[in-house]
């Protein structure tokens, strides 16, 4: 299997299957003395790990990491690390009967045509568990970018029908809820549509929104390596993942120049400046200083307990009503994988924008 690599300077390589012995990535251009401990990546794992809240998986593991490498007395040392987390609570049985048919929404047909061969114990590799390896790697470059001043912020914009008031924003609410949002009003709606979902035996999907704070003009490449090509292939790698879009978006396509356009203005004739943000932070692939902005669609949850009509390995006509473990949406805990993947994907720009200028290679080399 290809595809497993994400980055160039900066590169995770994930391993691992749902029901395996565990989930693990190698994370290679970490430079030397970052200060790294298991509790730093601990903290976002928790973020996303299964069986917090009602909206989540009941599926009980602890997600504990450990480090095997690259980390010594507390910091890298610019080797390859590599990070493992052991899967605990596999119950495998749940889903041996769909080794015979295809669930609807999931990767399982196309894997058959892909390999040949797929593990059907969850999913394997296209299961959701695969983002741990992500979320472990991302946690040190938000660590990297941290100690630069650049932020990443991610959160709930909408579940179903339910969005956010900006006039509400508050984002120390992210964490006060189970459904991530910044607007204490709203998450009580979602929950309330969440609720009769699961009343239904279905699923919903939603939209997250994340904001990167701090982070200078001038990264990004102009061509294939755009700073917001980049993200979206971040984003669209995510399972379930349906939509990207940066700044305005779609509504741009609607918009007449004029206010599409963000004015550029300096009060102090050295520092640049824009009324709007209508570009999301991006200009010609390359980032302009202001805040960059983008949102990710997440597809409903295709797992669901309703009987669905698909077709077995013989291709025979059959319905099926899926068992197991399974989050009524994705969402909550994706808000944490969009954020990590997000610091990967900047982490990596940042180190290539190290070249763009002679003058820059000679100040670091020269001395």
């Amino acid at each position: 299997m290809a595809g497993s690599t994400f980055g160039n300077l900066f590169r995770i390589t994930t391993w691992g299957e749902s029901h395996g012995k565990g989930i693990g990535v190698v994370i290679d251009g970490c430079p030397a003395n970052v200060k790294l401990s298991e509790d730093d990546i601990q903290a976002y794992l928790n973020r996303r790990k299964p069986g917090t809240s009602q909206y989540t998986t009941p599926r009980k593991e602890s997600d504990s990491v450990s480090i095997l490498s690259g980390v010594f007395e507390g910091v890298t040392t610019g080797c390859p690390i590599s990070l493992v987390v052991m899967n605990e609570s596999q119950r495998s049985h749940d889903y041996s009967e769909i080794k015979t048919y295809y669930r609807p929404g999931h990767a399982d047909y196309t894997f058959d045509e892909k390999y040949g061969f797929r593990d059907y114990r969850g999913g394997g590799r296209s299961s959701g568990r695969e983002t741990i390896g992500r979320v472990a790697g991302g946690a040190i470059a938000a660590n990297i970018l941290k100690d630069l001043g650049i932020t990443v912020t991610a959160y709930t914009k909408s579940i179903g029908p339910v969005s956010i008031d900006y006039d509400h924003f508050d984002i120390n609410e992210i964490h006060n809820n189970a459904v991530c949002m910044p607007d204490a009003k709203a998450s009580q709606e979602a929950e309330a549509f969440l609720q009769k979902q699961m009343e239904d035996m279905d699923s919903t999907g939603g939209v997250v929104e994340c904001i990167v704070h701090g982070l200078p003009a001038g990264i990004g490449e102009p061509v294939f390596d755009k700073l917001d090509a980049n993200l979206a292939k971040a984003m669209l790698s995510i399972g379930a993942v349906k939509g990207f879009e940066i700044g305005s978006g779609f509504e741009a396509a609607s918009m007449a120049g004029s206010i599409q356009n963000d004015a550029f203005y300096s009060e102090d004739q050295k520092h640049v400046l824009k009324k709007t943000n209508y570009a999301g932070g991006v200009l010609g692939g390359i980032s302009d200083g202001s805040d960059v902005v983008f949102r990710v669609a997440f597809k409903p949850t295709p797992s669901i307990f309703k009987k669905q009509e698909t077709i077995n390995q013989n291709k025979e006509n059959i319905e099926v009503q899926i068992k197991g473990r399974h989050d009524p949406i994705v969402v909550p805990r994706a808000v944490v994988v969009v954020e990590t993947m997000a610091a990967i994907t900047i982490t990596d720009l940042l180190f290539a924008n190290m070249t763009s200028q002679m003058n820059k290679i000679k100040e670091f080399y020269q001395k």
